[in-house]
């Protein structure tokens, strides 16, 4: 998987938000990715140094619509902190 594959979207919450301060970024990405491949994956998109990455499966919520029962799929977070000093310029905006 390249670095693309692996990050799908950043996830911009209020707590999310809060993390920015120390330096810890929150993203959603692929479901089969480890933490090695999303450590390469955001050194390479944004050049930067990862000092830890923390990820975890967030479980769907069972939806329904009259008599038919589905669910969403299982998707999985990572919470990225960065070496003093770095930081991602597509975040400094929204501060």
């Amino acid at each position: 998987m390249n670095g693309r594959e692996v990050i799908r979207r950043p996830l911009i919450t209020e707590k999310s938000m809060g993390g920015l301060r120390d330096g810890r970024y929150t993203f959603e990405v692929a479901l089969r990715a480890n933490k090695v491949e999303i450590r390469k994956a955001v050194e390479e998109i944004w050049s930067v140094r990862v000092t830890a990455v923390r990820t975890m499966i967030c479980h769907g919520k069972s939806r329904r619509v009259g008599r038919s029962e589905g669910r969403r799929p299982d998707w999985k977070k990572a919470m990225v902190t960065l070496r003093d000093g770095d930081r991602i310029e597509f975040f400094e905006g929204l501060l």
